[in-house]
């Protein structure tokens, strides 16, 4: 690379990830391949539209490689027909689902969807922020709690889980447009079939947001969203292991909810799509349509209970009681008794252990410095560490934080 301070900054930040415990729920480390695809002469190529009805020419190459990623992500989740692969016909292969690749990342994807389904002003019901859900499910800060009408639906007092008959008497009362399910710091395992029958119940569509678990999902540790869901979109990132994408999956029928989004992506928000991260995304779906990456999957499962469990054994206060998935929350404040979560978070960076300060179910101190920390194992399980690796993590952690 001719230029060295761009390469001088890369090293550092290659050297700066090697040296250090990484627990940030939402990153992860791609393959070579990926990398490969993301540093592609792919990135050269402009084609805004569609395979087959692009408004630029030269686009036969990145037609087939936008097919393939949607085959792929397709296959991946039990989405394909029992028919010859798209690499023979040329096309996509479900005749139930779609999926749109072209997503430059999950909060546009979200989006997205509101914007194609949702008529400016109504209702957008998701969890709230400090309860484990995302920014773009609806919050006052987020461009959604702007354009939309926001319900917010919360956890239980008593165990912080979500309380299905709670959300089910909010979601009638309002009658939303779209109720999204899904996380950003929900630890336990959504039931999407109780979310299929409150949608139902008031008459709105159902979005499964599985950004943070698709990885999960994909790897079969996780149910899948798909049986019950009208439009599902994730990263590709995070647990998936690929690069920084979206996709957005939509259930075809009479309603037309994909032409809708895809109208919306192109021409309505985006221009071009990013052929070499298209790329890299199918690279992506094909690793984690493989027996070993099922295996990961598990391990991150498993990784995250040992850590969670070894926490509470330590004397950690574990939100939710411990965790189903990839990451989990601790208590740093308890009252006042602990330290918050910023001054936490710098601690254990200070001492080469990454993490996020997050948000606690009915929190009383502000975002910027929040009564906890978000942990996820998916980083360090890619790493090759096992149980006792993040029971020895979480040793390290609470040695960090009752340090003076």
């Amino acid at each position: 690379m001719i230029d060295t301070q761009i390469k001088k900054l890369i090293e550092a930040e290659k050297k700066r990830q090697k040296n250090v415990i990484n627990l940030i729920a939402s990153e992860n480390y791609v393959s070579k391949d990926v990398l490969g695809a993301l540093g592609s002469i792919l990135t050269d190529k402009y084609g805004e539209g569609y395979p087959g009805r692009r408004y630029y020419r030269g686009t036969k190459v990145v037609d087939e490689v936008e097919s393939l990623a949607q085959e792929r992500a397709l296959q991946l989740f039990g989405l394909a027909d029992k028919s010859p692969s798209s690499e023979a016909r040329g096309n996509s292969i479900s005749s139930n689902w779609s999926v749109n690749v072209q997503p430059l990342s999950g909060s546009p994807a979200n989006f997205a969807v509101y914007a194609a389904l949702v008529p400016q002003g109504e209702k957008i019901m998701g969890m709230e922020l400090t309860h484990g859900g995302h920014l773009t499910h609806g919050q006052k800060v987020s461009m959604t709690g702007k354009f939309w009408n926001s319900i917010l639906y919360t956890v239980s007092k008593e165990n912080e889980l979500i309380d299905y008959e709670a959300v089910k008497k909010l979601a009638i009362a309002e009658k939303p447009n779209i109720i999204v399910a899904g996380f950003t710091a929900y630890a336990h395992i959504v039931d999407f079939k109780k979310f299929r029958e409150i949608a139902d119940a008031s008459g709105a569509l159902l979005m499964v947001d599985m950004s943070h678990f698709a990885g999960l999902v994909a790897g079969k540790v996780y149910p899948s969203p798909f049986e019950y869901a009208d439009i599902v979109t994730t990263t590709t990132h995070k647990t998936l292991r690929g690069p920084r994408s979206a996709m957005i999956f939509t259930k075809i029928d009479e309603r037309e909810l994909n032409k809708k989004i895809d109208k919306v992506i192109i021409p309505g928000l985006q221009g071009g799509p990013h052929f070499n991260c298209i790329a890299a995304v199918a690279v992506a779906m094909k690793e984690a349509n493989t027996p070993a990456f099922r295996k990961y999957a598990l391990q991150v499962v498993k990784n995250a209970k040992a850590m969670a469990d070894e926490l509470a054994k330590l004397g950690w206060r574990v939100v939710e009681g411990g965790t189903e998935s990839h990451l989990l929350r601790i208590d740093t404040w308890r009252d006042g008794k602990g330290i918050g979560g910023r001054e936490a978070a710098d601690k254990l960076e200070a001492q080469g252990i990454i993490v996020n300060e997050n948000t606690i179910p009915f929190d009383t101190r502000k975002p910027m410095d929040p009564s906890g920390l978000r942990l996820g194992s998916a980083p360090e399980t890619t790493r090759g560490k096992k149980e006792k690796d993040f029971r020895a993590i979480a040793r390290k952690i609470d040695k960090v934080l009752r340090s003076n």
